[in-house]
């Protein structure tokens, strides 16, 4: 079938993107100092002809980290490091966003500053959960989360300065739009989360309070970069690392109202298909979304171009964000635009490692990068 639509030129908040197909966001572990550098740059450049690149999960702090080897934006030198990469994505006519990223109790005493707990709405295990740690011995792997320790009221104006400075960090980089990482069950899907969420203050009980939280966080970084340049990434249904919530469509329902009334730009919705939560959302839920939220729609998992025409034909997706596609093939909209075959990703280097399976993926001209070219 035609895949003219999903190749047009979409507006997306304050922002022109010249096609419909987002690059995902894609935890791939490749800086150990968690300073993005010049691997960072050949890759995000390689994929600059995505309407829009989402760069991977970005720590705002350190007590944010669940894993090693991922990148941060809490510091001059990391601030200086996704400069590099947005010039080197804008060079080539490129649009990049920064997601903003607290794991929450996805994490590790290991992985923390000075040892201590991972923090999380409240002292709740992540049941199945395992972080990338560098174990005592130097060596890295995965390793069961710790028990975390709840945080207090007068904690969370903390966390919220610190999404605030990472989203001033970001403008300052360059970068087009902040994507704010509430999916996953990660901290502020923990806070969403009927399973997780136990607390009895302002932040805990009913499906309102246990919105506050996230929605102080956007609203904290909508007023550092403006609304039309920030995007909200949620997975309702999710049930993931003891995750689960009982009022799931209630809160995506509730959450697609308030961003709405917000301006914010875009709501980009997960339907992952990893780790055993697999998710597909319902043609009715679809539509609800759609009738609730007046930004772009952006639907992420199990697409292919024909399924993504579809959605967007259809009226109820204006984008689709692709992901581990996206890791084989850099120039995966010129494959789509040319109905070329896909390179197959490797999954033994998704995660980790030096260029291997992360700038050496062919393009179709013999895997010279064509972006790069002059002229």
């Amino acid at each position: 079938m035609s895949v003219d639509t999903l190749l047009t030129p979409h507006r997306l908040g304050g922002l022109t993107m010249p096609n419909r197909i987002l690059m995902a966001p894609l935890t791939r572990a490749r800086t150990p100092d968690s300073v993005p550098g010049e691997a960072q740059q050949a890759y995000y450049g390689q994929r600059a002809g995505a309407g829009m690149i989402i760069s991977e999960a970005t720590n705002i702090s350190p007590t944010a980290r669940g894993y090693v080897y991922t990148p941060g934006i809490w510091t001059d030198e990391q601030e200086a490091g996704w400069k590099g990469v947005v010039q080197a994505v804008h060079a080539k006519g490129g649009r990049i966003a920064l997601q903003l990223w607290h794991v929450g109790r996805v994490s590790h005493e290991w992985v923390q500053p000075n040892g201590q707990s991972p923090v999380a709405p409240s002292a709740l295990d992540a049941e199945g959960a395992q972080c990338f740690v560098e174990f005592p011995d130097g060596s890295a792997g995965r390793h069961p989360t710790s028990t975390p320790r709840a945080l207090e009221t007068d904690e969370l104006p903390g966390i919220v300065e610190d999404y605030r400075q990472a989203a001033r960090r970001a403008d300052r980089a360059g970068f087009d739009m902040v994507e704010v990482h509430a999916a996953n069950a990660y901290l502020l899907n923990q806070f969403l989360a009927t399973g997780t969420n136990h607390r009895t203050d302002r932040y805990g009980g009913s499906l309102e309070n246990r919105a506050r939280f996230p929605l102080e966080v956007i609203d904290a970084v909508a007023e550092e970069v403006g609304p039309q340049r920030v995007g909200v990434r949620l997975t309702p249904f999710i049930e993931l690392f003891g995750l689960t919530d009982d009022e799931s469509e209630a809160m995506a329902h509730y959450l697609a109202e308030q961003l709405s009334a917000r301006g914010i730009a875009y709501l980009h919705l997960n339907e992952p298909d990893w780790a055993g939560g697999e998710i597909q959302f319902t043609d009715d839920f679809r539509r609800s979304m759609r009738e609730r939220f007046s930004g772009s729609l952006i639907f992420c998992g199990h697409y292919d171009a024909e399924r993504a025409e579809r959605l967007i034909e259809a009226g109820i997706a204006d984008a689709v964000a692709i992901g581990r596609p996206y890791i084989a093939n850099p120039d995966l909209v010129e494959r789509i635009r040319t109905g070329a075959a896909w390179n197959a990703p490797n999954p033994d280097t998704f995660y980790g490692g030096g260029l291997e399976g992360y700038t050496d993926y062919p393009f179709l001209d013999n895997g010279h990068d064509r972006l790069g070219r002059e002229g």
